[in-house]
């Protein structure tokens, strides 16, 4: 007699596949799941249940976001996971928190996750306004107290400049604005030397406008002590390397990853380089903490979407990056794992495609 095959749980996944949103970072967060599924299955599942991947493109669209949502919410999943751009994050976990649908967000910082406090959603990535804060800590060790930005709008651009300025102004700190995209290249330099920051942030796209805003500052000889900043992390990926060459080295940016990898997290990242056939980027680690931190949730807790949601306080994981557990932050509206790893690196400017770490939060 035959045996029936074990029904799949399935988990919902999010992440930006084609533009507008930023693909190689979409690709990295997909390696990293599909990596930890194949894992978690090679082990023998939950409780002899395949884990089953259901993957949607949000193409970094709120209402795409959204859709997704209402799809696999349709299609029984027993957990929401993924997505990298904060604002279809956001659009997901409201959206989940209002179908009572777990949802673990693997990269998206944006404080406001959710419009009020959601029991079932928790974040591996750290807030933005702790990231954040790491940066502007950095960039006034190294004596940069005047910045400009160089932004568009967009909630997460916004949060962050809040955050800057707050941080900046009791120390004596200014943040001023110039419109990435109603300035050409040029015409922001100009403004560049009449404004005499020490620092310009790259609070903007990619690779539209913040590739030829590089290439111009760096080839205008008036600006060649400014220092080039990209706190969301544009320089962490190959396409940027790709883009850029030298002119993209040196431009330090936040990034979410350990002084040094543990055993387990060299394991994968070896696992990732042959699954990618790149590097992997701190993305890709993010995506297989979270199929790690959820296997776990679902092995102790079984599938109910209730006593899923409530299982976040519980959950302890040795992840990639380090022990994750998460808390309730004073203030936040979903559950947070509580030391994340935080680093400012950049490019190394005598070899490119090497990182640097140039500062790791305490």
């Amino acid at each position: 007699m035959r045996t029936r095959p074990a029904t799949p749980v399935r988990i919902g996944a999010l992440a930006p596949l084609t533009r507008p949103g930023w693909t190689e970072a979409g690709r990295q967060l997909l390696a990293g799941l599909e990596l930890a599924v194949g894992e978690v299955n090679d082990t023998g599942g939950i409780d002899g249940r395949p884990l089953d991947l259901l993957v949607r493109d949000t193409a970094a669209d709120p209402r795409r976001a959204e859709e997704a949502v209402d799809e696999l919410d349709r299609l029984g999943v027993a957990a929401l996971a993924g997505e990298y751009h904060s604002v279809a994050a956001r659009a997901a976990a409201v959206r989940a928190d209002a179908l009572g649908l777990p949802y673990l967000c693997s990269s998206a910082v944006l404080d406001a996750l959710t419009e009020r406090p959601a029991e079932g959603v928790a974040r591996l990535a750290p807030a933005q306004s702790h990231g954040w804060r790491v940066y502007a800590d950095f960039l006034l060790a190294g004596g940069h107290h005047h910045l400009a930005v160089a932004t568009e709008p967009s909630a997460y651009w916004t949060a962050g400049i809040r955050i800057l300025r707050d941080h900046l102004a009791p120390r004596g700190g200014t943040v001023t604005e110039l419109p990435a995209r109603g300035l050409a290249p040029g015409e922001a330099c100009d403004a560049l030397v009449e404004q005499v920051p020490t620092a310009l942030l790259l609070l903007t796209g990619f690779p539209d406008p913040a590739v030829p805003l590089v290439r111009a500052v760096r080839r205008d000889p008036r600006l060649a002590g400014l220092l080039i900043g990209a706190p969301a992390g544009q320089p962490e990926f190959a396409e940027w390397e790709a883009l850029l060459g030298g002119d993209g080295a040196g431009i330090p940016f936040l990034r979410y990853l350990p002084d040094r990898p543990s055993p387990l997290g060299a394991r994968v990242e070896r696992d990732l380089r042959v699954q990618l056939g790149a590097d992997p980027s701190f993305v890709a680690f993010e995506g297989h903490d979270t199929i790690t931190v959820l296997a776990e949730a679902l092995r102790t807790h079984g599938t109910d979407r209730e006593a899923l949601a409530a299982s976040w306080p519980d959950v302890i994981v040795e992840g990639t990056r380090g022990k994750i557990r998460f808390t309730r932050p004073e203030g936040s509206p979903v559950h947070q794992w509580a030391r994340p790893p935080v680093q400012v690196a950049d490019r190394d400017p005598a070899a490119p495609t090497r990182f640097r770490t140039l500062h790791a939060a305490v």
